[in-house]
């Protein structure tokens, strides 16, 4: 009985008259931060650059295109005329099989003036077909594949054939997009 009572004083004195141990919480005060961790609206649009240029790249890689190294050029292109990312690799992939089969040296995988048009490098091949298509075609209000398309082509085709492959490109952003979210980056 004396262990009965002494067990039963012994719990009662350290549950109940026990001071509380009290912690003062100050915001910051045990790891101040040196350094602010925020993205602002130039990260983000890098970002999304970043993403664009490693969906283009992957389908060209995927068709082992000579052009699968001009993602950044398809990009800045497709910002600075503002047009479809995809548009113009897809033109590519129609026209010349992603710049596979092109006049020698001609830099030129989207069958512009008919083929004929040389340019010295992809980068200025990208870059002014992304001009033409824009003042020749977006401004005169030809905005989608299926517009565009009667006018860029004789063929009554082209719009279906440049859609499959702004399909492919579009599939690899979702693709990329899921990756993603099952392994988020911490920023």
């Amino acid at each position: 009985m004396r262990k009965l009572i002494f067990g039963i004083l012994f719990t009662f004195l350290i549950f109940f008259l026990a001071a509380p141990v009290k912690a003062e919480i100050i915001a910051g005060a045990s790891a101040p931060l040196t350094h602010q961790s925020f993205i602002n609206d130039k990260d983000i649009e890098l970002m999304k650059e970043k993403q664009l240029m490693i969906v283009i790249e992957s389908v060209l890689n995927r068709y082992s295109s000579p052009l699968a190294e001009e993602s950044e050029a398809f990009v800045k292109a497709c910002i600075k005329y503002q047009i479809d990312c995809f548009l113009l690799p897809s033109i590519a992939g129609l026209e010349s099989t992603f710049g596979k089969f092109i006049w020698p040296n001609s830099y030129n995988p989207f069958g512009w003036d008919r083929g004929y048009m040389m340019f010295d490098n992809w980068a200025q091949g990208i870059d002014t077909v992304a001009k033409g298509l824009k003042k020749g075609y977006l401004n005169r209000g030809a905005t989608t594949v299926d517009t565009i398309g009667p006018i860029y082509s004789e063929s009554p085709t082209w719009a279906v054939r440049v859609n499959y492959f702004v399909n492919q490109f579009n599939k690899e952003e979702e693709k990329m997009a899921l990756l993603s979210d099952q392994f988020p980056v911490k920023l």
